[in-house]
């Protein structure tokens, strides 16, 4: 089946929130620059307003896979980054230095909120956080990698109980994996920075955040230019050359554990096995 893009953002500024700079999130950026000038281009009203939101500084490790430069070492990744984009756009894209936590006020302003968070703990406050507007719906676009391969996920946040129990909300990555919202294994994961590019290098793969932030905005491309998608999501595997997409679908659904229909809509919790074999955390 097809999910269809809200008429109403084909005709507003579309406001987008970017929660994380690094890895993943810094090229997310650059190609958010691109959508921006190709939904204008294809005739978008307004185009997108995005804000960019990381605590961290630019470190000499960063340099090489993350979008920056050695001039940039020292400053703030957000602001960085937005600066950069406003004097190539011309636009006021604005930045903030800070992280998400449960508590975060501000995020039911957004349209569409972007996560390339490297812990769990950032997606459970992303996700509390829509979860805490008043009523519909919200894009949540999710991204995730380990070494050389990894996941991305645009899901639909419910608002209200009218929201959460319709049978074709997108599920978003709390209820597709459960797993990845779970704070506690936190300290499972090894999150000591890098101190150099080739320290970093050995943790993750030179292009496997490009590769994550090219097929999740490729996502949005086809759901603004096109109206519609017919997958939300996929899985990425840089060392064999291999993707898998993620089809909207009831059945496909209920595989990963979230199981609905027109009367009712439970989640499961998926199983080990299915974890281990999809699901990264980083």
């Amino acid at each position: 089946m097809k999910h269809y893009l809200n008429p109403r953002l084909l005709t507003k500024q579309v406001n987008v929130l970017l929660v994380g700079a690094g890895g993943t999130g810094s090229r997310m950026l650059e190609n958010l620059v691109c959508l921006h000038r190709g939904l204008l281009a294809r005739g978008h009203p307004l185009g997108l307003a995005v804000h960019v939101t990381d605590p961290d500084h630019v470190s000499q490790a960063n340099v090489g896979r993350q979008a920056f430069y050695p001039t940039d070492i020292g400053a703030y990744k957000s602001v960085t980054l937005v600066n950069r984009a406003n004097m190539a756009l011309g636009t006021t894209w604005t930045a903030s230095v800070a992280k998400v936590q449960t508590d975060t006020k501000g995020l039911t302003n957004f349209d569409l909120v972007i996560g390339a968070v490297d812990n769990r703990r950032a997606r459970l406050g992303i996700l509390r956080c829509l979860e805490g507007a008043m009523s519909g719906t919200r894009y949540y676009l999710d991204m995730g990698n380990a070494n050389s391969h990894g996941q991305v996920l645009l899901g639909q946040v419910g608002c209200d109980r009218t929201a959460k129990d319709d049978p074709w909300r997108l599920p978003h990555v709390g209820e597709m994996f459960p797993e990845l919202i779970d704070s506690a294994k936190d300290e499972q994961d090894d999150d000591t920075p890098s101190c150099s590019l080739a320290e970093a290098l050995e943790k993750q793969s030179l292009f496997v955040n490009t590769a994550m932030a090219l097929f999740a905005s490729n996502l949005l491309w086809q759901l603004f230019t096109e109206g519609a998608i017919d997958n939300h999501g996929a899985f990425i595997n840089l060392k064999d050359t291999r993707v898998t997409s993620l089809e909207i679908s009831h059945d496909t659904w209920a595989r990963f554990g979230v199981v609905r229909d027109g009367r009712r809509h439970k989640v499961r919790q998926p199983s080990r096995e299915r974890a281990a074999k999809h699901v990264v955390a980083a």
